[in-house]
């Protein structure tokens, strides 16, 4: 295989998603699908192993979601270079997602040469974000929001995001393969830095940014 082609570990939960990816990557000529795996977990053991070169991610996937699983691969890899493929286009996920070191953020809802463009721009070691992400974070910041998420770290808005999706303690403790008692301290943590003090708070925040639907 020429050293000029582009190695690619899809990750998406839905079999059919990824068949379609796999597609849409390998009508490049220099893009070829070597992995793929079902779950953030999957795509942490797969790795090390793989040899790829950019790894494509969903956000949200049953287990492990892309944030938990691109944190953990970084931490360890810090030169991986990881696109989110997420169907969230609103600042806050993007913000996160770069704040972990995703060096990509793409929507689904975007064009499919928006993914293209992103797998080339990421494997030449750039960071490449959709249109419509990067225009709401420079909104964002020019209105001059404080978005109070922001504070929060990659892991705390990871385990923020699932008690505000009314996630048990012990699932999040599962999803993240941490202890109850950990994901407790999370949630004190949590709340302290938001200021916030009850469920409903939090709820309201999180449907504020758009990190849950109403």
């Amino acid at each position: 295989m020429s050293k000029d082609v582009i190695k690619i570990m899809l990750v998406d939960d839905h079999a059919v998603v990824r068949s379609g990816l796999r597609r849409l990557m390998e009508n490049q000529a220099n893009i070829v699908v070597t992995v793929e795996a079902e779950n953030g977990q999957q795509a942490y053991q797969l790795f090390s192993l793989s040899k790829v070169d950019v790894i494509v991610m969903d956000l949200s996937m049953p287990g492990m979601g892309g944030l938990e699983s691109a944190r953990r691969i970084i931490g360890r890899y810090p030169s991986a270079k990881i696109i989110i493929f997420s169907m969230h286009d609103n600042a806050t996920f993007a913000s996160q997602v770069l704040k972990a070191g995703v060096k990509g953020y793409v929507t689904k809802t975007g064009a499919d040469s928006d993914l293209i463009k992103a797998v080339q721009e990421v494997a030449k070691g750039k960071t490449y974000l959709s249109p419509e992400v990067a225009q709401k974070i420079v909104m964002e910041n020019m209105v001059g929001e404080d978005n109070p998420l922001n504070v929060l770290s990659a892991r705390e808005f990871e385990v923020f995001r699932l008690l505000t999706e009314g996630v048990t303690t012990e699932g999040i403790g599962t999803r993240l393969k941490i202890s109850q008692k950990t994901v407790a301290n999370y949630h004190t943590m949590i709340k302290q830095k938001l200021g916030v003090n009850s469920p409903i708070e939090m709820v309201r925040l999180a449907l504020r940014f758009g990190v849950i639907e109403s």
